[in-house]
């Protein structure tokens, strides 16, 4: 019989990830504008407002996965939302840029804390032979909130006071905080051995070495991706399809979400190769598209085979990621993943920027899906070969 995926806790925990990815998108997106409006930053200032944010994070999830399973995971759980609630009410009172900076980076650890311990806790309420499927459908909380938590900040910009962003923002966090208290989560009790081995500042206390192989090959993915982000909108301008770039990730979160029922069941009952290497020729063939792509159709198309691509193998990976790791180290695997993953995403942009005067946007993106083919035997050697049907 079917071990039931879809109990009050999963449908619970997948709701808080939602709601905090949600706010996470939707200041991403918005906050430059403010600090420009209310302190005239230049664009360099603006744009550290946006990413100090992801600094605050790495910080709260290297933390969070040591101190997750001696702290407690709903107790760190809500500890990161009480902090999310604070950080929410005080950009009401935000009287300097530096304020704003030092809200953000607390914003971000809260951030961290609660999204290590959204993902732990989401493995232990997934029966193991659904793991797989679990973990995708608990990504598209994330891939959902990728797509609508920028249009809901652009309307509110266009129609209300900015105010209004951080009374969203803050309602967010309270239903999350709400939906946590009902949930009922299972605490690890750690041996002497494993409190012994948890403590001090060695590396292993930081980051699940059984995680690392998996999340390098998704670190070098999430750094292509990074190349959509920050670039797709001028290289949609230089070739006179803004528009459409408008509709691409609208197509790429259809794409993943139309797949991920048939690619949960298949990683489950196959294996995770059986996803992840067609996932990784999607990417590579989306982004090859993307690079040639003049017309309006050609880059939705590219959308398309991303959103198969790159949602599906970060979501199969992340899957990989906490099943490698003991039991009591769940916390630690999530936290590596997410530390790891960020970290390319972060660098990809800078990165980028010193090859785009030389290549252009088409070249960029010709060399990334490039990169992405050469993820190929990266994934087979770091983990493909020994990984179990």
């Amino acid at each position: 019989m079917k071990e039931k995926l879809w109990t009050k806790d999963f449908i619970g925990i997948t709701s808080v990830n939602f709601f905090l990815m949600l706010t996470f998108y939707l200041l991403m997106v918005t906050i430059a504008t403010f600090s420009v409006n209310q302190f005239s930053s230049n664009e360099s200032a603006a744009g550290l407002a946006s990413s100090i944010f992801v600094i605050g994070a790495l910080i709260g999830r290297l933390f969070g996965g040591k101190y997750l399973e001696i702290f407690g995971r709903k107790k760190l759980l809500l500890t990161g939302l009480a902090l999310m609630i604070i950080a929410s009410i005080l950009y009401f009172f935000i009287g300097s840029y530096a304020i704003l900076i030092a809200i953000r980076i607390i914003h971000g650890l809260a951030f961290g804390l609660a999204g290590t311990a959204t993902g732990t806790i989401v493995a232990q309420v997934i029966p193991n032979t659904r793991r797989g499927e679990g973990i995708g459908y608990f990504a598209l909380s994330m891939t959902i909130a990728t797509a609508i938590g920028p249009f809901i900040g652009i309307f509110i910009l266009e129609r209300f006071e900015f105010s209004m962003i951080f009374v969203f923002c803050l309602i967010s966090v309270i239903i999350s905080t709400l939906i946590t208290l009902s949930l009922k989560v299972e605490e690890i009790t750690l041996s002497k051995e494993h409190l012994a081995d948890m403590k001090g500042f060695r590396l292993s206390n930081f980051i699940e070495r059984k995680s690392v192989s998996i999340t390098l090959v998704a670190t070098v993915t999430a750094f292509c991706y990074a190349g959509i982000i920050s670039f797709l909108t001028f290289f949609a301008a230089e070739n006179g399809i803004t528009q459409a770039a408008s509709f691409f990730f609208v197509v790429y979160a259809v794409a993943v979400v139309a797949s991920r029922p048939a690619t949960g069941r298949l990683f489950d009952t196959k294996g995770p190769n059986f996803v992840m290497y067609p996932c990784l020729i999607s990417f590579a063939i989306g982004m090859f598209i993307l690079s040639q792509a003049t017309t309006s159709v050609l880059l939705l198309v590219s959308g398309a085979f991303i959103g198969f691509g790159y949602g599906t193998y970060m979501s199969s990976s992340q899957a990989v990621a906490i099943k490698e790791a003991p039991a009591h180290r769940v916390g630690l695997a999530t936290a590596t993943f997410f530390i790891l993953t960020d970290i390319g995403l972060g660098i990809g942009p800078f990165l980028q920027g010193y090859i785009v005067p030389t290549l252009g946007y088409s070249g960029l993106f010709f060399l990334l899906a490039i990169l992405l083919i050469i993820c190929l035997p990266l994934h087979h050697f770091l983990f493909g070969k020994n990984a179990k049907a």
